[in-house]
């Protein structure tokens, strides 16, 4: 499958060859650092180098409730083309993962059907479109057949990746980047069959421009549709597009996350459609036992946090601060003690924060600084101590429950027993941990120096 390369004027190479782009963003305050879901999206797809076997149970809805519920436990049941079958067992499929046996038959499935469907980063979604689309593709048709479109450009990379890999046995299709900067002469038509872009540059090549006939269109893929409408603007833009396509077009619309705004986007878009949503696990706590350290200020908080520092080593530990700068001064402060400390820190590329993430998981280093930004959706299974350096509040100063349970949550996995300390240095933080208390309705004990051997014993 061959690719019509392209530049991007905002981007450039790191020192491993990969498209980094250049950080243009104004610098954002500490305290009110948000969640960059595009980085956060990117970087899971970075980390994820094989599917997460989800515990998740699937929920499928069909818009008609009478036709049979096909699921597959095999790629052969799905009577793919040879070159595509191929190409799924080259890139290291060897069965379905969990989203994938119920929304291929779905995806496959003649005459077309529309699909929504919710996947955390891993499950092997991005695979399951992109079969979809290399099935429905006619290579004798040297025209755009399939558009999907991703909320930034690294994000279409990857895909992309996705694409190139799975067609690798395919050579007559290709593929094109709808992206800024990918100029082509005014009056040309594109000869690929799939073109995958954001949505700005696609709007412009399919209504201004005229590169592509959306009228031809067979498959419409909108992928992270939760990153995308946080963007003001792409939210119309996909809209517009959507419209200008024949309305047998199959629609598919992919998201993490199904907040109310995302399904209002999606019933607008997407209409008829199957829906696939994964049953929320209840996290627990039970397996973790939870303490707190009384102190006065931040120094008498480092000093507590080098005597616990001996029992949480043997195992790894996530610490976790509020603001870039605590993070910054904590991780320098414990190297200056000579600790082996990896640092990540909302700045980074996300190609250093992936490398970070990468050599904790090897356990090259054994403890993890950072701030709650950076730590969504990391799951590195050797974790069963979680210390929060800073309790987490929300921008009104009160308890953030919700960031509390994931940060502690990335202990305690898999049946593990797991620990989180909470450090108290004030009459203020002491508040938010009796809040967070009466929230989860579970005691949290003062640490005391006999449970530091508790402690040694949990991390053996």
């Amino acid at each position: 499958l061959s690719t019509l390369h392209l530049k991007d004027e905002k981007t450039k190479p790191d020192a491993n060859g990969a498209v980094v782009k250049a950080d243009d963003n104004v610098e954002k305050t500490e305290d009110e650092e948000k969640e960059d879901r595009a980085a956060q999206s990117l970087l899971n797809k970075l980390i994820r180098s094989n599917l997460v076997d989800t515990t998740n149970q699937v929920e499928v809805l069909q818009r008609d409730p009478t036709s049979p519920l096909y699921s597959v436990k095999s790629f052969e049941e799905l009577r793919l083309k040879p070159q595509l079958l191929q190409g799924v067992y080259a890139m290291g499929f060897n069965r379905p993962s969990k989203i994938q046996e119920n929304a291929l038959p779905m995806m496959l499935a003649e005459p077309p059907q529309n699909l929504i469907a919710q996947s955390q980063s891993g499950t092997g979604k991005t695979a399951a479109f992109v079969l979809a689309m290399l099935s429905r593709v006619d290579p004798g048709n040297k025209y755009p057949q399939c558009l999907c479109l991703s909320p930034t450009y690294e994000l279409a990379l990857q895909t992309g990746k996705v694409i190139e890999q799975m067609g690798n046995f395919y050579p007559e299709l290709k593929l094109a980047y709808a992206v800024r900067g990918n100029k082509l002469e005014r009056g040309q038509k594109i000869s690929e069959q799939i073109v995958i872009g954001t949505p700005g540059t696609v709007l412009d090549w399919c209504s201004k421009l005229k590169f592509i006939d959306p009228k031809k269109i067979k498959v419409f893929v909108l992928d992270e549709a939760d990153v995308m409408i946080a963007t003001q603007g792409h939210q119309d833009q996909s809209i517009r597009i959507q419209r200008m396509l024949p309305r047998d077009c199959q629609m598919l619309l992919f998201s993490a996350t199904f907040e109310d705004s995302v399904w209002k986007f999606a019933q607008k878009v997407v209409p008829d459609p199957n829906i696939i949503k994964l049953k929320r696990e209840e996290e627990t706590l039970d397996t973790i036992k939870q303490y707190y350290v009384l102190c006065n200020n931040r120094d008498e908080k480092f000093r507590a946090l080098c005597n616990i520092y001996g029992a949480i080593t043997i195992a790894q530990a996530m610490i976790f601060c509020h603001t870039r700068k605590t993070a910054a001064w904590l991780a320098a402060e414990l190297s200056r003690e000579g600790h082996q400390v990896a640092l990540l820190s909302g700045e980074m590329m996300v190609e250093q924060r992936a490398a970070v993430i990468e050599r904790f998981r090897e356990g090259k280093e054994k403890v993890l600084v950072t701030t709650n930004v950076c730590a969504r959706g990391i799951d590195v299974e050797q974790v069963s101590v979680v210390i929060n350096f800073d309790l987490p509040v929300d921008k009104d100063g009160n308890p953030d429950n919700e960031t509390y349970l994931h940060r502690i949550g990335r202990t305690g996995r898999f049946g593990k027993r797991g620990l989180a300390i909470n450090m108290v240095d004030s009459k203020h933080s002491m508040n938010i941990l009796n809040r967070i208390q009466e929230h989860f309705n579970k005691k949290i004990n003062k640490l005391d120096t006999d449970d530091l051997d508790e402690i040694e014993k949990i991390n053996n």
